[in-house]
This record gives structure tokens, C-alpha cells and sequence, in this order.
């Protein structure tokens, strides 16, 4: 992403499942999707491999929001977090390895 907001809140993962995730996609680039799904696969291959945490900049109703945490798989819609949390793919804005 070019510019994300200075005022990003950092949350913690166990906050995640009281948030709620519209229906709308955040990015708007076909060629940024298919980055971000290539970002997901990469940082949970990293993740298991060398036990790793990612931040993951992303956005509820409520803004734009950042976690710093491990990751434990990804589907085609889900980014999995630890503790059965998850993150719509599509609210996500980056993964940063």
C-alpha cells in the first residue's frame, strides 16, 4: 500500500473477534490483490518455519488497525491468527514480513 493513515491503532490479536469487517474490498488494484494473497502465503510459510510474527495493517468499521502476531494458515477468504482468530483477506491493506 502507498500511504496508509499515521493515526493507526494497534490492537491486540485477542481484541480482533469483537471487531467487525464490512463486506467491502480495501484494495482496489487487481495486481495489489494478488500481492497481498502471494504476502499471506509467504509470512505463514515464515510464521511456521522460523516461528516469526507479522504485522498485519488492516480495516474495521472502525479504521485502520495493525497486530503484530504469528500466523497459523491462510484460506482463500481468512488470514488465521493464533487462538482461532481471524482477518477477512479482503479488509486487509499489508503484510509486513
Amino acid at each position: 500500500m502507498d500511504t496508509i493513515s499515521d493515526t493507526i491503532t494497534t490492537v491486540e490479536k485477542e481484541l480482533i473477534y469483537t471487531m467487525h469487517f464490512p463486506k467491502q474490498e480495501v484494495l482496489f488494484d487487481p495486481n495489489q490483490i494478488e500481492q497481498r494473497a502471494q504476502e499471506a502465503q509467504k509470512a505463514v510459510k515464515l510464521s511456521d518455519s522460523f516461528e516469526d510474527k507479522v504485522k498485519i495493517v488492516f480495516e474495521d468499521t472502525e479504521g485502520i488497525k495493525m497486530v503484530k502476531t504469528a500466523l497459523w494458515g491462510v484460506t482463500d477468504r481468512y488470514l488465521m491468527l493464533k487462538r482461532g482468530m481471524t482477518v477477512p483477506l479482503h479488509r486487509i491493506h499489508e503484510i509486513i514480513i
